[in-house]
């Protein structure tokens, strides 16, 4: 028997409509600006394979990878001129592999500027750092004479604080515009998904959405507007009964009050459901609640299963993750929360 006949016990089920409905709803917002999409890390854990053709179909047309070895799943997909690696090349490998492929690289520092001339130049966006004070050109450097030599598309800065009311927004931006006059670009972009929701100002010609295309919600702005992406399932491995007195997993940190039924749930920390969840979570089956009990383990938790007399081994039960009420709840951010699920769980895309 071959092992992709095997039946998985979880399963990560993406829905379509919703990935597709959030990217028009930020294109909507984003005005005249051109709407691109994040897709480093997988797509944020929900596999590029099952987001980007979407996304794609509905009319994006740039692509924001971290790491050169996100490139080749994702320019399998869409033409290569329209991906951007924001990590930018720091060897002439990454600088020749651009140029092979087609990719833009993200010029971040002057020694990256450098780099990318000596081996050839081209075509490249170049990332500023106007306050977050991660990768990017700092402002005192703009006037590099090299700079000058560089053919930049897109010029871009990274907002630290989009998701709150704070000073540092509009200072960013200011500082954004100050740049802007001094560097010749085709291009200009500022705003994420937080960003996004600041206005017009914040806008400019390209806007780049990561959080927000899978459900997360980082400002009120964007509530109502933006659509839950992202179903969980896991399957039952094992129903047990417990009598009063008997205590679950690690620690003892549950004991039974009186006689109940539990069933043994095939998730855990491995697979991104951490620890940070346990006595918080509460799954679902037929509609009814199954809350965890106990702390979880590396490959599975207990729940109560007494208001669910009809399941047991073999069955799926729900584990609700709307991103900003399950960050609310479990004090996890909604990057994580996505990010973090693991590689057993089979993702699939629902016609």
């Amino acid at each position: 028997m071959k092992p992709d006949s095997i039946t998985p016990t979880l399963r990560l089920i993406i829905d379509r409509d919703a990935l597709t409905g959030n990217w028009r709803a930020l294109d909507a917002i984003s005005g005249t600006a051109s709407t691109g999409a994040a897709v480093k890390a997988n797509a944020y854990g929900l596999g590029t394979r099952n987001v980007v053709p979407s996304l794609r179909d509905a009319g994006c047309k740039h692509w924001y990878v971290a790491h050169w070895g996100e490139v080749a799943g994702v320019a399998a997909m869409v033409p290569a001129n329209q991906i951007s690696v924001l990590h930018g090349p720091i060897s002439s490998q990454d600088a020749q592999y651009a140029r092979a492929t087609g990719v833009i690289p993200v010029i971040n520092s002057i020694f990256q500027a450098k780099l990318w001339l000596e081996t050839g130049g081209g075509a490249c966006d170049l990332m500023v750092d106007t306050g977050i004070n991660r990768l990017g050109i700092p402002v005192a450097d703009c006037a590099d004479p090299l700079l000058a030599s560089l053919d930049v598309r897109c010029l871009m800065s990274h907002l630290a604080c989009a998701d709150e009311d704070s000073a540092m927004n509009a200072a960013q931006l200011n500082k954004f515009r100050g740049v802007a006059s001094q560097i010749n670009a085709a291009q200009l972009s500022l705003a994420n998904s937080a960003g996004i929701a600041l206005g017009a100002d914040y806008l400019f010609d390209v806007t780049r959405p990561g959080i927000s295309l899978y459900g997360g919600v980082q400002r009120s702005e964007l509530a109502g507007r933006i659509r839950q992406v992202v179903k969980l399932q896991a399957m039952i491995i094992q129903m047990r009964n417990l009598t009063a007195g008997d205590s679950v997993g690690y620690n003892a940190r549950f004991t039974a009050q009186c006689d109940m039924r539990v069933g043994v749930v095939s998730i855990g920390y491995a697979d991104g459901f951490l620890r940070a969840w346990g006595g918080k979570a509460i799954f679902e089956a037929e509609g009814c609640p199954l809350p965890v009990l106990g702390k979880v383990s590396m490959d599975m938790v207990v729940v109560d299963c007494s208001g669910a007399p009809d399941i047991g081994e073999g069955d799926f039960v729900d584990i609700p993750y709307d991103l900003p009420a399950a960050s609310a709840q479990s004090g996890i951010s909604q990057y994580e929360l996505l990010t973090m699920l693991g590689q057993r769980f089979e993702r699939t895309v629902p016609d």
